[in-house]
């Protein structure tokens, strides 16, 4: 098990002309669905929801793995590759695979059950007979080594008006995503919304920017970011910082808890000079301020190749009430909605007999 790490900051009497970093919070390993590990970086109880964002998932699946039949409504699951395939089908007949670069914008809306499954390649028995010493055998050690299959998962919520809508698609190929290069050495994949005078393909219900930086050493950047957008940053591999370091007077409480014991150990300091652009390091979420009026973010890199997401999007400020895969504005619509799921009806006809080709023989999530 990974410490749970987690730094806040206040800001009292600060001038910032940029946004700056309110929080960061490490996504620690953990087992989820069938055989498969994921980082959760929101979703957790350091950081439940981040309006309009639910939930996002840095995951690792290996052959024997996957997320097999499961229901949603009411919000989108937005599946960006990274190595590996995976497959999808769901109880309307809907299917496809997306690999390494891809991305499935999936739109639950009033229903959907669907199943995702990694593809099985013709090294994958090999692979398993290697690490488990034998043929056959249903005990594989879940490391991400092994589990080929590489990803993000993010929640996007969806508002009262549009979680009664029909489920739908949006499935671009990795060459159909329109990239930005802002400077020499910097290169966004515009997945949603728009960025450096580049547009994404994507509509997006609920507004939303998605970008992914891949970015060399010793380089700087600059992102609008409209001031009304809540945000974060997710890291995938090496150091970035961020702001421009015009944050005053900023009290800093940094909360680590110790991988063997479990304690949580606080330290607290003032910072009365100007703060220094603020360090983000692999597999944590980084939170934006957004109650500043600043409208772009600083972004600098020094002495490694650097891989990060920028998530922001227009808050819904609406109630969010989940239960599990549901996700509405209220305990009755919830309650609704199980009603629903348990007797096939209202947008879930089709569950009752539809059971997916692709994952294990007679799986079905229970409610």
């Amino acid at each position: 098990m990974i410490a749970s790490r987690v730094a806040r900051f206040s800001t009292s009497s600060s001038v910032s002309a940029g946004r700056h970093i309110l929080k960061s919070i490490v996504a620690p390993e953990r087992s989820e669905g069938m055989g498969a590990v994921v980082r959760r970086s929101l979703g957790t109880r350091e950081m439940r929801h981040h309006d309009p964002f639910l939930l996002l998932d840095e995951f690792w699946v290996g052959p024997k793995g996957g997320f097999p039949d499961h229901p949603h409504r009411g919000f989108e699951t937005v599946t960006y590759m990274f190595s590996g395939q995976m497959q999808h089908e769901d109880f309307s007949g809907h299917k496809g695979t997306i690999g390494p670069g891809d991305l499935q914008w999936m739109t639950a809306g009033r229903g959907i059950v669907h199943c995702e499954m990694p593809v099985k390649n013709s090294d994958d028995k090999h692979e398993e007979e290697g690490r488990t010493g034998k043929a056959g055998s249903s005990k594989v050690e879940n490391t991400k080594e092994s589990l080929t299959t590489h990803g993000l998962q993010l929640w996007v919520n969806l508002s009262h008006k549009d979680k009664s809508c029909e489920p739908q698609y949006q499935d671009l190929r990795d060459y159909q995503i329109l990239r930005a290069t802002p400077k020499d050495g910097v290169q966004v994949k515009v997945i949603a919304g728009e960025a450096h005078g580049v547009k994404s393909k994507v509509y997006t219900r609920t507004p939303t920017m998605y970008l992914d930086y891949r970015m060399k050493p010793n380089k700087s950047v600059q992102l609008a970011i409209p001031k009304d957008y809540n945000g974060f940053i997710y890291m995938l591999s090496g150091k970035a910082y961020f702001g421009d370091g015009a944050v005053r007077n900023k009290t800093v409480e940094q909360r680590i808890q110790d991988t063997n014991t479990g304690d949580i150990k606080v330290s607290v300091k003032m910072n009365n000079g100007l703060s220094e652009p603020f360090k983000g390091l692999p597999h944590h979420t980084l939170i934006l301020s957004q109650d500043d009026g600043a409208d772009t973010l600083q972004i600098q890199t020094k002495d490694e190749d650097v891989h990060f997401v920028v998530l922001a999007g227009q808050p819904l400020k609406e109630p969010v009430v989940q239960d599990r895969l549901f996700v509405l504005n209220s305990m009755q619509e919830v309650q609704q909605t199980l009603e629903d799921y348990r007797q096939f009806k209202n947008g879930f006809e089709n569950a009752k007999t539809w059971r997916s080709t692709i994952a294990p023989k007679g799986y079905r999530l229970k409610f």
